[in-house]
């Protein structure tokens, strides 16, 4: 096993959109969304084991969720754990991790992986991984993996890539630009032009390369960051951080390197992904339907039903007649029942939920 290879899991979001399951105190990343019989950040974190030394493995969380990620992956130690004292999005975190793993092994490769994707050709994964883990170590590159689009989806960003690469042959392609989320008709121009793909948010590179794109084109974070560095990996670093990281910019690493640079390739990814974005991504990667409707869990007997997700506490018997294309999720305090076409308004019912009860159902 490479020891110079390194990886940081990404795993502070909530997953409001999973709501009720995925709450505040308790996010999606740490339940078992499938019942598959692992969590999504144990699934991630032993995907990764598979090629990167268990002790060069890093997950960036929050505070509140420590005792979570130490209880879920005992394989871990305290000091794996990155704490941020303050939600400053991507660019942020990515810097000090970098520069965290580059005093340890200036040599390092890292990949930076979201912990809440469902990766099922766990192979493909790792030879798509190492094809750009050669690229960066080959020269100055920042590399990404891109999905192939399936249908114009417009809950994902894009990424496009050199037409003059050849589209649909193998291999790492130059990037044009990362492009936003688009609206319907602009996402099937997308699709017809053959060349974009969707941007499922997995960077790698050499540790040197992207502190340097910092140095270049984000000098005032990286002279926040890099002021630490004396402190990293001691026992002065949680005083530091504490002090120093809410002053950082609140940026993406989209917008703070990837869109500025030169020096961007994105593979297309050779393995089936799936975000795990919302309860109806969670319903299509569901490979048991029982008569078209998902269920996690529980056991169900449906009658002129279809089309509905489903999740229970362990256990439990549901019985539906006559409902379609529904969430239907029963937890100890909070029953949704929620029509799947209006999913994306979950995260809208949250803050309705908030207003009235205040954190108790969040």
């Amino acid at each position: 096993m490479n020891k110079n290879y390194y990886a940081v899991v990404m795993a502070g979001g909530v997953g409001s959109r999973f709501w009720p399951l995925s709450t505040t105190e308790n996010p999606k990343q740490f339940h078992d969304m499938l019942g598959s019989g692992q969590t999504l950040i144990q699934k991630t974190v032993n995907r990764l084991t598979k090629f990167i030394p268990t002790e060069n493995i890093l997950i960036l969380t929050n505070q509140r969720y420590l005792s979570l990620v130490l209880e879920q992956l005992p394989m871990l130690s305290e000091e794996q754990v990155v704490l941020e004292p303050a939600m400053r999005n991507t660019a942020p975190c990515i810097l000090y991790a970098a520069l965290k793993i580059q005093k340890k092994n200036p040599d390092a490769t890292m990949i930076v992986a979201p912990s809440d994707h469902w990766i099922e050709d766990e192979k493909a994964f790792e030879q798509d991984v190492k094809e750009c883990f050669d690229r960066c170590e080959e020269e100055n590159a920042l590399c990404t993996l891109g999905i192939t689009p399936t249908f114009p989806n417009t809950g994902f960003g894009y990424i496009e890539f050199d037409k003059t690469d050849q589209q649909g042959e193998p291999g790492l392609k130059k990037v044009v630009q990362f492009r936003e989320k688009p609206d319907y008709q602009t996402a099937k121009s997308f699709l017809e032009q053959g060349n974009f793909l969707w941007n499922a948010g997995i960077f790698m590179w050499g540790v040197e390369t992207i502190i340097n794109a910092f140095k270049n084109y984000q000098p005032g974070t990286y002279s926040l960051f890099e002021s630490g560095l004396e402190v990293y990996n001691t026992d002065e670093e949680a005083r530091f951080i504490k002090e120093n990281y809410p002053k950082a910019e609140n940026i993406s690493i989209d917008y703070a390197i990837l869109e500025k640079s030169d020096r961007i390739y994105v593979l297309p990814a050779s393995f089936d992904w799936n975000d795990l974005g919302t309860w109806g991504s969670l319903y299509e990667k569901m490979h048991d339907k029982a008569g078209d409707n998902a269920i996690v869990n529980g056991t169900l007997l449906s009658e002129d039903s279809s089309g509905n997700m489903i999740r229970t506490e362990e256990g439990k018997l549901v019985v539906i007649d006559s409902i379609n294309d529904y969430i239907i999720v029963d937890k100890k305090d909070v029953l949704l029942i929620y029509p799947k076409q209006k999913e994306q308004h979950i995260k809208e019912v949250v803050s309705k939920v908030k207003d009235a009860f205040g954190d108790q159902y969040i």
